[in-house]
């Protein structure tokens, strides 16, 4: 347990991660296989009659259009040229992974980092590795994208060696809001051939937010919230501060992030803090690594707490809220469902 945590940590901290989710996620049509233009074809002597061409006359040659040129800048500031939409894509991040199954990419996607892991149908693709020394760069290579797809938590280094392998790469920016979230989308949808179905994917994540902050707006209370990522050391566990997207999910969600002060992005928060802070609820982001509401109420010191003693802890996906994609709207739904039921009613 205690290496998973610390990889979704160094992911946190390598990434900067910051804001936004939601509940049951939305499927989005899959669009059809891309068709290859018709091509207009020249008849043959045979097949018509008619004058011959003077000497002077030229025929004029017919050939198939050819697509423009994709020409995009990444989040390294390189520029990137595809030919066409690419068809044959790795993903190295598990944001990227789900925001092109998003968009109606998913059957162009033919590689994918070992934590991609939803939709579910992604575990039936190749696994290239994982984190940072992790990646298989031969198995990359054996694969035979036309591109290979990184995001911020992909270092530059790596990025450097896929290209030294011949491997077209464009890293994508994490996004640091709602709208720049809307931006990646937008973004991938360029790179793979997706805009149509991308902007109503958009269309309908706004409504969506717009349809939570209407109903927080009208919220008097706003509850004191504690988000755990990693209970390693109980005494200390690790949380979001300011400047991160669970910070702005709890915000959006009528809640108050007790962590915000906190100088670092995710930093340890005592015990003793705890008690002083005194949260009215309490999230496991670190669930799925075992944090129970049960376990939370044994540990020393936290029975003391007004969560604890109010039954007021929760399980959370993490998922929903540190992946910088479009699930990040589920996220806010659960989020705003949790800390005001009575306005979901």
């Amino acid at each position: 347990m205690y290496r998973k945590l610390s990889y979704r940590l160094a992911i946190l901290a390598v990434a900067g991660v910051l804001v936004l989710s939601g509940c049951s996620p939305q499927a989005t049509p899959t669009s059809p296989a891309l068709q290859p233009g018709n091509t207009a074809t020249v008849p043959s002597a045979t097949d018509t009659a008619g004058p011959e061409p003077s000497p002077t006359s030229q025929p004029t040659p017919m050939s198939e259009p050819t697509p423009e040129a994709i020409v995009l800048t990444d989040g390294l500031g390189r520029t990137v040229t595809l030919e066409a939409p690419a068809q044959r894509i790795v993903s190295m991040a598990p944001s990227i992974t789900e925001s092109l199954f998003a968009i109606g990419a998913d059957e162009q996607v033919i590689g994918r980092d070992e934590f991609s892991n939803y939709p579910p149908e992604v575990s039936d693709l190749p696994s290239i590795g994982g984190f940072f020394s992790d990646f298989n760069y031969e198995a990359t290579v054996e694969l035979e994208p036309d591109l290979v797809l990184a995001a911020e938590i992909n270092t530059p280094e790596q990025v450097q060696t896929l290209e030294d392998l011949g491997l077209t790469v464009f890293l994508v920016s994490n996004p640091t809001t709602l709208e720049a979230m809307y931006d990646s989308l937008n973004v991938l949808a360029q790179l793979t051939g997706h805009e149509a179905e991308a902007a109503n994917l958009i269309d309908f994540l706004r409504t969506r937010v717009d349809a939570v902050e209407e109903k927080i707006a009208g919220v008097e209370e706003r509850p004191g919230v504690f988000y755990e990522l990693d209970s390693t050391d109980p005494s200390a566990p690790y949380t979001a501060g300011s400047g991160t997207f669970i910070n702005t999910l709890i915000e959006l969600a009528g809640g108050e992030n007790i962590a915000a002060s906190l100088e670092d992005q995710y930093p340890q928060i005592s015990i003793e803090e705890l008690l002083v802070q005194d949260p009215d609820i309490i999230l496991l982001g670190d669930a799925a690594y075992g944090a129970t509401p049960e376990a939370v109420a044994q540990r020393t010191g936290w029975s003391a707490l007004s969560a604890v003693q109010n039954g007021q802890i929760y399980p959370f996906n993490d998922d929903l809220a540190s992946r910088p994609g479009p699930r990040l709207v589920d996220g806010l739904e659960e989020l705003a469902r949790l800390l005001h039921p009575e306005v979901f009613e």
